[in-house]
């Protein structure tokens, strides 16, 4: 595209790429000079030049100019970013039906099941935490909500491969740093507000004005989706200028689950909508997955589907891997996977394995807590698995570059009763619990879900993923089977 194209009165250069990263700069790109938290854009404009950068965008003064290379000034980069980025590649977010989905806990999984039946009806892509997908293609995730050249650009790929939707999770990083600025919401879904974060966020007020910002954006021809059953819900939909509908479970939602049923591998409930009732089965369980099915079944049928149409898919949705997953392999007890990371989110977790192990059966706990993020929830997680658990393996959980043991020592002040025990290599403490599990026993391993890297002082290096070990530690050592 024409540099002429996208800003007034500058000079007929093509431009082949967009660029924030000055190390991955390609010949003819364009340079953002983004200011991050810990480094400044404008501190690597030669590096980019080196590379091949033919015009640089920047807020602060340059020093020295080159000859041949387009200079922009302008008063927000990343505003522009965003301008630039859609249009670069043609619009794409106008072009496809956009699902946003927001929220502490539940976004990949209603985005995930968002894809997973409007497909049936129409092709949905989804970005987010556990990939960027389409069709037949399979990306590894960048961030939960990447910056806006990798949005834009992937949309107008999923177009170009005959997607006709996308169901996008959008983090309140993502709406604090101004990634989704240029993108065209036509539903947004708001799941939940608990503690999380706070470590970027500064204050829980910060957190939920963070959220807030996507229903602030959405069009007056969109819908806002959400969760009538949080505290935030009225607040979080002040100001918006888009049609609300609610969804939930004790209050009067227009779409409710009533006469819940929860088993170990699936759930039934009546689900009222428009003074009808309507039969569900899902394979879904767990309370807070009966909100996050109301959450995409609502977006889905206010995106123009019959609810008679959706109600046949929700019987066999695709299992999530690393969120609520189930790990069976034959052995006599019960072994769940979950990317459960806030406090809000472990208590859900040990509220269902409550619900699924019968009295006199324990529940083993795995957890552990990032290095270098939010430190005030560390003993709080102590004291939620203080009230749920038999058994508590304090473990590592991307470390960075703090001790595993420090962390674990904070969590363990919140261990007032239960037993409890520190085994730093994060495999090894998953075969403690699953060794040590006995017949109907229920064994959490929780935190990190289906991810397949560590963060540790020096950056990410592979980690087998909780699911995998998992399913190792019982086949190699509770069946005697080699691999």
């Amino acid at each position: 595209m024409k540099l002429s194209e996208l800003f007034e009165n500058a000079p007929e250069i093509e431009i082949k790429g967009l660029c924030t990263d000055s190390r991955k700069v390609q010949q003819d790109d364009m340079y953002f000079c983004m200011e991050g938290m810990t480094f400044d854009g404008h501190q690597f404009v030669e590096s980019a030049i080196e590379k091949g950068a033919i015009c640089i965008v920047h807020s602060k003064d340059i020093e020295s100019m080159h000859k041949g290379i387009a200079y922009i000034k302008v008063e927000d980069v990343n505003r522009t970013l965003n301008r630039v980025a859609s249009k670069f590649y043609n619009h794409p977010s106008h072009q496809l039906k956009v699902f946003g989905v927001t929220g502490t806990n539940g976004k990949s999984t209603i985005t995930s099941i968002i894809r997973d039946v409007y497909s049936h009806f129409h092709p949905c892509g989804y970005i987010g935490t556990i990939s960027i997908s389409y069709g037949d293609v399979t990306l590894p995730p960048n961030l939960t909500t990447p910056d806006p050249i990798i949005i834009h650009k992937s949309m107008r790929e999923m177009i170009d491969h005959g997607m006709e939707a996308v169901a996008l999770e959008v983090s309140s990083h993502g709406l604090e740093l101004g990634r989704v600025q240029s993108v065209d919401f036509d539903i947004a879904v708001f799941t939940n507000l608990t503690y999380d974060h706070l470590d970027f966020h500064g204050t829980f007020e910060n957190y939920f004005e963070a959220k807030h910002k996507l229903f602030l954006q959405l069009k007056g021809q969109g819908i806002a989706i959400i969760n009538i059953d949080d505290p935030y819900a009225n607040r979080i939909v002040e100001g918006c200028k888009a049609r609300v509908v609610t969804y939930g479970v004790h209050a009067n939602a227009e779409y409710r689950a009533c006469n819940i049923q929860i088993g170990t591998n699936g759930s039934q409930f009546q689900l009222a909508h428009e003074g009808n009732l309507y039969e569900v089965t899902t394979n879904l369980v767990a309370m807070y997955n009966i909100y996050n099915l109301l959450g995409a079944i609502a977006a889905i049928c206010e995106a123009g589907i019959a609810l008679e149409e959706v109600l046949p898919y929700l019987n066999s949705l695709t299992q999530i891997e690393g969120r609520m997953e189930r790990i069976d392999e034959g052995q006599p007890f019960n072994v769940i996977v979950d990317f459960a990371h806030t406090p809000d989110g472990l208590e859900k977790v040990f509220e269902f394995a409550k619900n699924i192990t019968p009295d006199g059966n324990a529940i083993i706990s795995v957890f552990g807590s990032a290095g270098k993020r939010d430190t005030k929830k560390r003993k709080v997680f102590g004291e939620i698995a203080d009230r749920y658990c038999d058994s508590i393996i304090l473990t590592e959980d991307d470390p960075r570059d703090e001790d595993a043991k420090e962390i674990a020592s904070e969590i363990k002040s919140g261990i007032k009763d239960t037993n409890n025990i520190f085994i730093e290599d994060r495999y090894a403490a998953i075969r403690q619990a699953i060794e040590s599990a006995n017949a109907n026993d229920t064994v959490l391993i929780l935190g990190k879900g289906d991810e397949v890297f560590m963060y540790r002082e020096f950056g990410r290096e592979p980690w087998i993923g909780d699911h995998n070990a998992a399913r190792h530690v019982i086949r190699k050592y509770c069946l005697g089977i080699e691999e």
